[in-house]
């Protein structure tokens, strides 16, 4: 499989989740769900799009690792458990409906933050199913930092942990 095949299809699946992240966003909200944290959100979006942008420079022409693309689809796999476990309340957004107790489906019944994990593994496997070791670390390390800010942003919007206002 081309690098450029992959790369459209990953293009084509966050600009997909997008449509459905504002669709649940949008509703949520309407009927009184409040984002929370919102601050972070245009660095984790940044991060992502140069992610993906910087794929697209230097990855056509790169031959694919088959067993890290294995690797991707099986992440693939996960995060549909997450997005079907979340349902009408999956949003790439902190968004908290009151009185609504917290999912414990799914993967949500072994991890707090399952779809984390799922995004780590992305920006991981994706360059690296191209040989960009260098970019796979120089992302992943980015990533922590604004997961980092998220993962507490979250905890404390939902009450987890010892993190009790929102950051």
């Amino acid at each position: 499989m081309e690098a450029i095949v992959i790369l459209g299809l990953v293009t084509a699946q966050r600009l997909g989740e997008l449509v459905l992240s504002n669709h649940n966003t949008t509703r949520l909200l309407s009927a009184g769900a409040r984002e929370v944290a919102p601050g972070h959100y245009q660095y984790m979006v940044a991060l992502h799009v140069f992610w993906l942008a910087g794929l697209w420079w230097l990855a056509p022409g790169k031959p694919v690792n088959l067993a890290l693309l294995v690797v991707y689809l099986l992440l693939q796999g996960l995060r549909a458990w997450v997005l079907a476990s979340l349902g009408r309340r999956w949003t790439t957004r902190i968004i908290v409906v009151p009185q609504a107790p917290l999912v414990r489906r799914g993967p949500y019944r072994l991890l707090s933050h399952p779809n984390y994990v799922v995004v780590a593994g992305e920006i991981a496997a994706l360059p690296l199913m191209f040989g960009l070791v260098w970019y796979a670390v120089a992302f992943s390390f980015l990533n922590a930092i604004v997961l980092y800010v998220r993962i507490r942003a979250e905890n404390a919007a939902l009450g987890i942990g010892e993190n009790r206002v929102p950051v």
